[in-house]
C-alpha cells in the first residue's frame, strides 16, 4: 500500500514543487527590480533587521537540521541541543565581538577585515578558504534534499539524478540573477515560514495520531531513552562540556567569518539592529531545534507503532511520504524544499559576492564600469551554479549515509584557519611576513587530518568531537605567530 501511496502521490507533489517555485519566482521579480550591483552584494544596506533575523533561521537551519535532526534521535537521543546552547553563546560573540569590527569598517566583504589588519595575502586566503568551505557545505547540504526528493518522488517519475539537480540550480539561478541579497532576505523569510510550519503540522499530526499530549509525549519519550539531553561520558565525542563549547565556535566560524551569513547581516541599516537580529536568531534556534529533536521523538514513538524499521536520515521522509495522509505528503516536500533553497540561494549569491570582491577586486578596480561588473558578476554566478551541479554529483558517487556528520567535519577542517586569521587579527597587535600568511592556514587543517588519524594511538578511548575546530584554529594562530613580525613600536 506504502508504493501504491508514493506512486500516485509523486506528481501531484511535484507539481506543488514547481507552484512553490513560482510563488518564489514572483517575488524575486518584486524585489528584483531596479537592482544594482549594491543590491546584489549587501541589498544596499537597507534590510530589515525582523527579517534578516527570521530569513536567516531558515539558512541556519536547512535541509539538513531538517532530516538529520530529527533522524538522529534514535541513536543519540536529545544531545544535539548541547551544540544549540553552545550555538547560543557564539551569536552572543558575533553580536558584541565581530559586528563592531565590520560596522565600524563599513565593510561589503568581511574579509576586508583580514586586508585592513593582516595584509594583502591573509585576505586573499581567508576569502579563498571561505570560498572552499561555503561550496562543499553547501553542495553537501543540497545533496541530501535532491537525494530525498529523487528516492520519493522522481525516480517514478524516469527523471535522472542530474535531470533533478540542474533544474533545481536552474530555479535558484532564475530567482537570485538579478536580486542577490536584496531578493533573497525576502524569499528565505517566506521559506523559514514554510519549514517551521511543516516542522509544527507534523508534530501536531502525529501527537494526535498517538493521542498523545505534548507532557505524554516526553513520558513515553523518555520511557525509551529518547530525550536525554546531556552526555556526561567524558571520554565520548557527544561529552556536553565538548559540545557546548564545540557548538559556541561552530557558531562563531559558520556565521560570524562567513560572508553568505554576515552579508545578509550587513545589509541592516545599523549596527544595533544587526546585534538585535544575532541574539533573536541565538535564542529562535535555541527553540527551532528543540521542536525538531521533540519530533525526532515522536517520529521514533510512530515508527515503532507502525512497524516502521527506517532509521536516520530516512526515517522522516519513510513515514511523511509512505505511511502518512497525502496532505502530509504535500506539506513534508513543501518544508523540506522551503528548507533546500535558502542553503543553496543565499550560498551561491555570497560565493559570487566573495569571488568577484575579494578575489578579483571589483569593487577597486575602476577602469570597469557598471555594465562590465554586471556582467562578470552574473557569468561567476552561473560559474558556481555549474560547480555545485558537478559537486552534487559527486557527493552522489561517495553516498555518505550521515550527512550532518561529513558538514559539521568539513567545517572543521576549512573553517579552521578562518578562526586562527580573525583570531590573531582581533587578539594581537602583531604585523605579519604577509607573503607567507597561506602557509600556516595550510598546514594546520594538514596537522589536524594527522591527529583525527592518530586519536586512537595518542588518546586511547578519549576521542575528539566539535573542538578539531578550535584545535584547527589554535595551529594556525600558532603559525601566524611564527611568522609574524617582531614588534618594533614604541611602547
Amino acid at each position: 500500500m506504502g508504493n501504491q501511496i508514493e506512486t500516485m502521490s509523486a506528481p501531484i507533489l511535484f507539481a506543488f514543487v514547481i507552484l512553490y517555485f513560482l510563488v518564489l519566482l514572483g517575488v524575486a521579480k518584486i524585489t528584483g527590480k531596479n537592482s544594482n550591483n549594491m543590491s546584489f552584494f549587501i541589498g544596499n544596506k537597507n534590510s530589515n533587521w525582523m527579517l534578516v533575523a527570521f530569513g536567516m533561521i531558515g539558512t541556519s537551519l536547512s535541509g539538513v537540521t531538517f532530516v538529520s535532526v530529527p533522524g538522529a534521535v534514535g541513536i543519540d537521543s536529545f544531545h544535539y541541543l548541547q551544540i544549540t546552547i553552545g550555538y547560543l553563546i557564539g551569536y552572543i560573540a558575533i553580536a558584541y565581538v565581530l559586528l563592531p569590527i565590520y560596522y565600524k569598517l563599513n565593510l561589503t566583504s568581511i574579509y576586508h577585515y583580514l586586508e585592513t589588519r593582516l595584509g594583502l595575502g591573509a585576505y586573499k586566503t581567508g576569502a579563498s578558504f571561505f570560498i572552499l568551505s561555503r561550496t562543499l557545505g553547501a553542495t553537501a547540504r543540497l545533496y541530501l534534499v535532491v537525494k530525498i526528493l529523487q528516492v520519493f518522488i522522481l525516480d517514478d517519475m524516469g527523471i535522472p539524478f542530474w535531470a533533478t539537480t540542474l533544474v533545481i540550480l536552474i530555479m535558484i539561478l532564475l530567482y537570485t540573477y538579478e536580486g542577490g541579497v536584496k531578493t533573497i532576505v525576502w524569499t528565505d523569510t517566506l521559506q523559514t515560514s514554510g519549514m517551521l510550519l511543516g516542522l509544527i503540522i507534523c508534530s501536531i499530526y502525529i501527537l494526535s495520531s498517538l493521542d498523545y499530549s505534548f507532557m505524554d509525549a516526553l513520558g513515553a519519550m523518555k520511557e525509551k531513552g529518547l530525550s536525554n539531553v546531556f552526555d556526561t561520558n567524558v571520554n565520548s565525542k557527544s561529552f556536553f562540556l565538548k559540545q557546548i563549547i564545540g557548538g559556541a565556535f561552530v557558531t562563531l566560524t559558520m556565521t560570524g567569518l562567513d560572508q553568505e551569513m554576515m552579508q545578509k547581516n550587513i545589509s541592516v541599516k545599523t549596527l544595533k539592529d544587526a546585534q538585535k537580529n544575532m541574539i533573536t536568531i541565538g535564542f529562535t534556534m535555541l527553540f527551532a531545534i528543540s521542536l525538531f529533536l521533540f519530533l525526532g521523538g515522536l517520529l521514533n514513538l510512530y515508527a515503532a507503532q507502525n512497524n516502521v524499521t527506517a532509521v536516520g536520515d530516512s526515517l522522516f521522509p519513510t513515514l511523511a511520504l509512505n505511511h502518512m495522509p497525502p496532505y502530509i505528503s504535500i506539506i513534508f516536500i513543501l518544508a523540506l524544499i522551503s528548507a533546500l533553497f535558502p542553503s543553496a540561494d543565499g550560498a551561491i549569491t555570497a560565493l559570487t559576492s566573495s569571488f568577484c570582491i575579494d578575489i578579483l577586486g571589483m569593487q577597486k578596480n575602476e577602469a570597469w564600469d557598471e555594465a562590465r561588473k554586471k556582467k562578470i558578476r552574473q557569468r561567476v554566478h552561473l560559474t558556481f551554479a555549474f560547480v555545485f551541479l558537478l559537486l552534487v554529483l559527486v557527493f552522489k558517487w561517495i553516498d555518505n549515509k550521515s550527512i550532518i556528520d561529513l558538514i559539521l567535519k568539513i567545517a572543521s577542517y576549512t573553517y579552521g584557519p578562518l578562526l586562527g586569521l580573525f583570531a590573531f587579527g582581533i587578539l594581537t597587535k602583531k604585523k605579519l611576513n604577509d607573503k607567507w600568511a597561506f602557509l600556516p592556514c595550510f598546514l594546520a587543517p594538514a596537522l589536524c587530518l594527522l591527529l583525527d588519524y592518530l586519536q586512537p594511538f595518542l588518546f586511547g578511548s578519549f576521542r575528539i568531537g566539535q573542538e578539531l575546530l578550535i584545535i584547527n584554529g589554535l595551529f594556525t594562530f600558532l603559525g601566524l605567530w611564527l611568522i609574524s613580525k617582531p614588534n618594533t613600536e614604541k611602547k
